[in-house]
């Protein structure tokens, strides 16, 4: 016998922050329909996020839409990323996206990488 494990699709969400900024580099590449949010091995905590520009939407792509904008995450990708939501933030001169995972047990002291038990 095996077991499956079951990820009950919450979604990924985004600010009005976050939603303003990405329809505004959307407007500069019409190419793209939306913003991939998936995740790698990296760091010293596991995993990091990466965010890509989608032209191309995969057969394994869920679709999670807000306010207008796109966001693509791969079924692999879901259990690590199901129920975040995604800020633009700005800290000084930087500007980047800022990410509230629930499912994040750990991260690491510069913020680059984060875990899962």
């Amino acid at each position: 016998m095996s077991a499956e494990t079951f990820t009950p699709v919450v979604g990924v969400s985004m600010t009005a922050r976050a939603a303003s900024h990405v329809r505004k580099q959307l407007a500069k590449n019409p190419a793209a329909q939306g913003i991939r949010l998936a995740v790698k091995q990296s760091g010293c905590s596991g995993f990091k996020y990466v965010t890509e520009w989608v032209t191309d939407v995969e057969d394994n792509d869920k679709v999670f839409s807000v306010d207008d904008v796109q966001i693509f995450v791969r079924n692999k990708d879901l259990p690590y990323v199901n129920g975040t939501e995604i800020d633009f933030v700005t800290e000084g001169v930087n500007s980047l996206f800022y990410f509230r995972n629930p499912n994040a047990t750990a991260e690491c002291g510069c913020g680059e990488s984060f875990s899962i038990v």
